[in-house]
């Protein structure tokens, strides 16, 4: 983005579209339903790059050993497209309308990566001892009420900041149900986990096919 011309601390609301960015109404009515996975490669400049890297940095050291790397990204799509698909059906609005939001960021994936571990560290299969399990658990229920916390206060304080709510919700929501069917094979034969793991991969992209046509076909859209 920025080698073509994008700023790197405030791009605009067209540049960030044709970037890839998401918007409930050029999804919904103009079909751009690729919006739903380029948005969460999208940044709003370098700091909100910056703060996103290093979440998903302290995360993936914690969700990489007990996933795997196809695994994490896997995760980082899911839920990331559960997030966007929750904010466009909330915000179903082409640019401009009433119910419109514009949204880019990794930050919905971060949520559902944080989902995902919250379920997993429960899991007293893993070889780490129980305190430290605990310690860890804390520490990410702990990042992820604190973001919810920031998120919600843009609500009620007027700022230049603006905080996507809804794909902050659908990506921790998502990456808790994510994480159910996952965790009774935690510590199991790899090969089996594996195998159970990719079942609820595929789950849960069958899952969110179904949402999303759910959203298409009764959401009513404003132009």
């Amino acid at each position: 983005m920025a080698f073509s011309g994008v700023s790197t601390t405030n791009p605009t609301v067209n540049q960030l579209l044709v970037w890839g960015a998401d918007n409930g109404g050029l999804v919904l009515q103009y079909g751009q339903w690729w919006r739903l996975t380029t948005s969460t490669f999208v940044h709003v400049g370098v700091i909100h790059l910056a703060t996103n890297m290093w979440c998903l940095w302290n995360l993936g050291l914690l969700g990489e050993p007990l996933l795997g790397p196809i695994g994490t990204v896997a995760v980082y799509l899911l839920t990331g497209i559960a997030g966007n698909l929750l904010s466009i059906a909330i915000n179903p609005d082409l640019p401009g309308g009433p119910n419109s939001v514009v949204g880019a960021g990794a930050s919905g994936a971060v949520f559902g990566l944080a989902g995902v571990l919250i379920v997993l560290l429960k899991s007293k299969l893993l070889p780490v001892p129980e305190f430290e399990l605990k310690r860890l658990r804390r520490s990410v229920i702990y990042f992820a009420v604190l973001n919810f916390v920031l998120g919600a206060s843009t609500l009620l304080f007027r700022s230049v900041i603006r905080i996507d709510n809804m794909a902050h919700l659908g990506g921790f929501l998502s990456g808790l149900a994510l994480g159910v069917p996952l965790v009774p094979r935690i510590g199991a034969a790899r090969a089996d986990f594996t195998r159970r793991q990719w079942v609820a991969f595929l789950g849960m992209a069958f899952l969110l096919a179904l949402l999303g046509y759910g959203i298409y076909r009764f959401q009513p859209v404003q132009g």
